[in-house]
């Protein structure tokens, strides 16, 4: 994924309000709950996920699969 295109995708979700959660899928299958708009630290296409237990994890937009809006609470 382009710098560009990680940064505005994640600048659109997490600032939207309400806030829905997000999930970010790196190439390698490993998938991010981002379930607040905290929880994730980005700049230039370098982004810090603080996962549950405060645990960070570090990856770049290179890494970046896909990034899937959470459709698990939206009206059919």
């Amino acid at each position: 994924m382009t710098v560009e295109n990680f940064q505005t995708l994640v600048v659109a979700l997490t600032e939207r309000r309400p806030f829905h959660p997000f999930t970010i899928e790196l190439t390698d299958g490993q998938r991010f709950e981002i379930d607040h708009p905290l929880v994730l630290a980005y700049r230039d296409g370098l982004a810090t996920f603080l996962a549950p237990g405060r645990i960070p994890y570090w990856f770049d937009h290179e890494r970046v699969s896909t990034i899937l809006e959470d459709t698990a609470n939206t009206a059919a």
